[in-house]
């Protein structure tokens, strides 16, 4: 009997063994059952047009637009090239695309650059607020987005414009007895986007210095430090990520801003989206369409290693 019930144990063992296993491939198949319809979303939403851009970057350009269906390099080997017009064994650079490519990229990164500048005492001020408070200031900060892009951008053109606010105040002031030329400049796409963007930089910032420890600032003026030595070396590394991460927010919308670079900069100061409107409009070349943004793809996917980098060299340092 006792032999009996010892076999009977033996043999019900691997399927106790066996129903955590089960238990485990059916959690598993619910949860890929339940990301079904966002991978489905990822796949014909996202790589499936990314996908026609790819194809369509190395095929011919028809006549009327549109494409042929032929491989041709001759979409990317006009991004970066161009041929003499009475000589076509001539090849120089294109320098009409590079110096989109430089203006996009420039551009792109003083907007964050100003977006930091001001973030950083914006995010400590709303930081530094009682925490009753800091939630009128962050919803102040958010108001903007509540906003249409292109209103937001209409309302700057009322401020830069010949006779707008600031060229206006600066003559009723006798600063200045002409207007200064502000739209359709440089100048004026970067005040349009640090303006539309700046948020970006301040969330992510303000973040990071709501986790900061006040008793760090505390303890580097118990050791004699001044106030450029605590900012420099307790505060700054601290919210080094939220400004990695804002810059990040910052820098990709920027460098493929269309809006803002449309109306301020009239058509003539182009960047990127606006060249690669251009081509699948005016120009009717969607091949070369195409290969620019697939350009203006790698360089964000530069910019996010840049920052997976970053970020993980600063948690192996932070854990190390």
């Amino acid at each position: 009997m006792a032999v009996t019930q010892h076999i009977a144990g033996q043999g019900a063992q691997p399927d106790a063994a066996e129903a955590p296993l089960a238990a485990e491939r059916e959690r598993h198949f619910w949860k890929w059952l339940l990301s079904l319809p966002a991978l489905l979303i990822l796949i014909f939403a996202a790589s499936g047009p990314l996908l026609i851009v790819v194809v369509y970057s190395i095929l011919t350009p028809a006549e009327y637009g549109g494409v042929v269906w032929e491989i041709s390099g001759r979409a990317w080997f006009q991004v970066f090239f161009r041929r003499d017009i009475f000589d076509p064994d001539e090849v120089t650079l294109n320098w009409s695309h590079l110096s989109v490519f430089w203006r996009s990229v420039s551009l792109a990164f003083q907007t964050t650059v100003i977006c930091a500048i001001l973030g950083f005492p914006t995010a400590w001020f709303i930081s530094t607020r009682p925490p009753g408070q800091r939630e009128i200031w962050l919803l102040l900060i958010t108001i903007p987005f509540w906003t249409n892009l292109v209103i937001r951008t209409f309302a700057i053109q009322e401020v830069i414009r010949n006779q707008g606010v600031v060229n206006s105040l600066l003559m009723n002031l006798n600063i200045i007895h002409s207007p200064i030329q502000m739209m359709y400049t440089d100048f004026a796409i970067l005040i349009g986007m640090a303006y539309v963007f700046l948020p970006l930089m301040v969330l992510p910032v303000f973040a990071a210095m709501d986790k900061l420890d006040v008793r760090l600032l505390e303890a580097g003026y118990d050791l004699y430090a001044s106030r450029w030595e605590v900012l420099r070396r307790i505060v700054f590394p601290l919210v080094r990520p939220g400004f990695i991460a804002g810059s990040i927010l910052v820098f990709i919308p920027s460098i493929g801003s269309y809006v803002t670079p449309r109306l301020l900069g009239g058509g003539r100061n182009m960047m990127l989206s606006n060249l690669i409107e251009l081509q699948f409009g005016q120009g009717r070349n969607w091949p070369l369409g195409a290969a620019l943004a697939l350009a203006l793809l790698v360089i964000v996917l530069v910019a996010l290693v840049f920052y997976l980098r970053t970020i993980g060299g600063d948690e192996e340092k932070r854990h190390g």
